[in-house]
């Protein structure tokens, strides 16, 4: 059976304290129901200043999430770690280890929006090397030893539940982070299809003499809804998926930047036919997953752009009713 993934990113394209309210507390009832479904995953991300209140707290997310469930992991795809401080970010990461036993995933990324560093007073042109820094803090705060930080002899605590540490990924799409994943002995998740940014990783390992794998997206990872008329379907909710593809395509103008789920598309019926975004009824999800083979995920997107939270428990509960059983058997 495939993994099967719910992803959440909060996004309201006219956000009110109360409509973004409503929208959290009822990711954490979908994603407490998904875990009595035995689905394996909620994924989160995190991006800054949006409009449309794209999360910006991953972390705080993540713990909401534990509190809620008892069994799934939660993956967060990618965590800007530069944005952070290091030893703050290594208790963050310790006590979500902690409480959720085991149950975190952090896909540390070193983002590409400009204006999210300018934000957080951190200097984009370093960020490579705060990505360095972060990601070694990280490894030496864990172990529960002293090490020497910014000139003093610093010890975090509490150590994770995790040994040797919670899971923790670098992402990323260039040959630097590949090689960044390599040198730290740390397993690399590429943002998209890309094999030779395997082998480079893979190569880079053989290198430094350092363990580690890789999660390679695949070829395509499209974000999935489920409707018994996807037609309509389409017709009444179309404008929110495109509506979280537009942002999205808005931050990746540059050419090295690449995403396993990138839109190109400028309306609804180009959107339908890209396949990025899909609306399926139960049967065509069913086949979707069988024509997988087992391989990568099924990613469900109930509040898609901004999707009304009715129509995204009309697809959990689809899903969990007339697709679920017929990928155990």
């Amino acid at each position: 059976m495939p993994v099967t993934v719910v992803r959440f990113n909060l996004v309201d394209p006219a956000p009110t304290p109360e409509s973004l309210s409503h929208r959290y507390r009822s990711a954490l009832e979908m994603a407490a129901y998904a875990d009595d479904l035995g689905i394996t995953t909620v994924q989160t991300e995190e991006h800054h200043g949006a409009e449309n209140g794209w999360l910006p707290s991953p972390l705080a997310f993540a713990g909401a999430v534990f509190g809620a469930t008892r069994r799934l992991s939660v993956t967060v795809s990618a965590l800007i770690a530069p944005l952070y401080d290091p030893l703050r970010l290594a208790e963050e990461l310790a006590v979500l280890d902690l409480t959720s036993g085991g149950r975190l995933v952090t896909v540390a990324g070193i983002g590409y929006r400009p204006e999210e560093y300018a934000a957080h007073g951190r200097d984009w042109h370093r960020r490579g090397r705060l990505q360095d820094e972060t990601l070694e803090t990280l490894l030496k705060a864990w172990t529960g030893e002293p090490f020497d930080f910014h000139g003093r002899r610093v010890r975090v605590t509490p150590r994770p539940y995790t040994r040797p540490h919670p899971l923790l990924l670098v992402g990323g799409s260039s040959r630097a982070a590949a090689r960044r994943a390599a040198r730290l002995g740390l397993p690399f998740f590429p943002s998209a299809h890309l094999p030779e940014l395997e082998a480079h990783y893979h190569a880079c390992r053989e290198e430094y003499g350092t363990e580690g794998w890789c999660m390679m997206p695949p070829a395509q990872t499209p974000l999935l809804h489920v409707a018994e008329d996807p037609d309509r379907a389409w017709a009444l909710y179309g404008k929110h998926l495109l509506h979280e593809a537009r942002t999205y395509a808005s931050w990746q103008s540059g050419a090295a930047m690449r995403s396993a789920v990138r839109s190109r598309a400028r309306d609804v019926e180009e959107l339908r036919r890209e396949g990025v975004y899909r609306i399926l009824d139960p049967d065509a999800c069913v086949d979707f997953a069988a024509s997988a083979g087992g391989a990568g995920s099924l990613v469900l997107h109930p509040l898609c752009g901004g999707l009304p939270v009715d129509e995204g428990w009309r697809s959990l509960h689809l899903f969990g009713e007339k697709v679920l059983p017929r990928l155990e058997t």
